[in-house]
């Protein structure tokens, strides 16, 4: 629990924190298990929160909603998870503890409740199938029914059973993708699987939802570009679109985009990933109706369609008010950003070709942002505001305002720490 606590944010340990209490008030089994678990023991940052539950999962992250405002984004009634975006950024996928049964390669599958060691054998991997109990009378144990920890002590990836990817051959990608991000290798039984897979064409049954899925996990990766190339050596960029496995695929743009994502801070209230600027970017070749047809293979919905293709004008709207002359303070620089997304500000700095612009964005997360976050609660509190009412809320911007504007440039060193510039005599000599 200790090294739980040390690897999550404060955001991720509060979150954690309210489905404890409200699986104790609802008296279910709960569990922190994929993800989160295989992150926090392999000593990688953990993205998002993965809980199990050993009962009605969807009233519990119903009732978890309820409690803190959180954001429904997705809901699957027939695997019964959901997954929830709090108000803090921190996204977290809560579902039932349970048993899978294929009738065929890629069908929707029987799903019947099953206790936790089940369900962590029927997983992908076995770095996946570690479980953390979370309950008052075992908090603490760690549930590791297939050896998933020496497998990422040994930064190795093995399935959890034989028919790994003739059950789900979405799979398949999900190998490839954790190859290039941690490094690990495959074992030998695995490779042999996975080949048998290949042999068998079970990628044509990859489902459009899959395959959007799988694309919004790669949109999240810090090496993107890397995972695409993964897959085209593979041969799998095809199953995306034929457009993609020709030569409108641009490498060095992703790259572009990657080396960006990075300049920006790192925590849950500043999330610049999003599917969207990858999809720009991805597309930013293709003719409208090669764009059409990657929507229609992926099966996006009309929420997911519009976050697309609105992108591009809600950042040519951005990018005229940062032009804007009228911008003299730091704060005002500072108040236009802070009010966009993170995907907005990620894509103009992507695209913009105006330099005061790009000067301002560098500018705004560079030193306002962080100057920023030197005001705390603490101080807000202190100068005489209760913290959740509206006037704490305008006070801590009134104090931001005031830092920003009066932050001290560094002062010139002194004179005599200056190297003097040597002055050669005669002829420059030319080498």
């Amino acid at each position: 629990m200790f090294m739980l606590e040390s690897h999550l944010s404060a955001d991720q340990n509060r979150a954690v924190a309210e489905l404890i209490k409200e699986a104790s008030l609802a008296n279910v089994n709960l569990f922190l298990t994929g993800g989160a678990m295989r992150d926090m023991l392999g000593g990688f940052q953990v993205r998002d929160l993965d809980f199990t539950v050993e009962g009605n999962a969807l009233k519990l992250a119903k009732a978890v909603a309820t409690r803190t405002n959180a954001r429904i984004l997705e809901t699957d009634d027939n695997r019964k998870s959901m997954e929830l975006l709090f108000p803090s950024g921190v996204r977290a996928e809560i579902s039932m503890s349970r048993q899978e049964e294929y009738a065929r390669t890629g069908a929707r599958p029987k799903v019947t409740p099953a206790p936790i060691q089940d369900d962590l054998r029927r997983r992908d991997f076995t770095i996946n199938a570690i479980a953390l109990s979370l309950n008052r009378s075992s908090r603490g144990l760690l549930i590791d029914p297939t050896n998933g920890l020496a497998d990422l002590g040994n930064k190795e990836l093995r399935a959890t059973h034989s028919y790994t990817f003739f059950d789900d051959p979405s799979r398949l990608l999900r190998l490839i993708r954790f190859r290039v991000r941690f490094g690990f290798m495959v074992d030998e039984r695995t490779e042999r699987q996975y080949q048998n897979a290949r042999e068998a064409n079970v990628e044509k049954y990859i489902g459009g939802r899959h395959l959007f899925e799988e694309l919004r996990c790669i949109a999240e990766e810090q090496s993107a570009a890397d995972v695409l190339r993964a897959f085209e050596k593979d041969g799998l960029l095809s199953i995306f679109s034929e457009t993609l496995a020709g030569p409108k695929l641009s490498f060095p743009s992703l790259a572009k985009l990657e080396r960006l994502k990075r300049m920006f801070p790192v925590n849950e209230g500043f999330r610049v990933g999003g599917l969207a600027p990858f999809l720009c970017v991805l597309t930013e070749k293709f003719n409208p109706r090669e764009r059409s047809a990657l929507a229609k293979t992926l099966e996006m919905r009309r929420s997911e369609l519009d976050v697309w293709q609105k992108l591009e004008p809600r950042v040519k709207k951005l990018e005229h008010e940062l032009k804007s002359a009228r911008l003299r303070q730091p704060s005002q620089i500072y108040q236009v950003v802070s009010k966009a997304a993170g995907e907005e500000v990620l894509y103009l700095m992507y695209r913009s070709q105006q330099k005061i612009v790009q000067d301002r964005l560098r500018n705004y997360l560079q030193k306002y942002y962080p100057a920023a976050q030197e005001v705390t609660d603490a101080e807000v509190e202190k100068a005489g505001a209760k913290p959740g009412s509206p006037k704490f809320a305008k006070l801590k911007e009134q104090l931001i305002i005031t830092r920003l504007n009066t932050r001290k440039k560094p002062a010139p060193p002194p004179p005599e720490l200056v190297a003097p510039v040597p002055v050669m005599a005669g002829r420059e000599r030319r080498g």
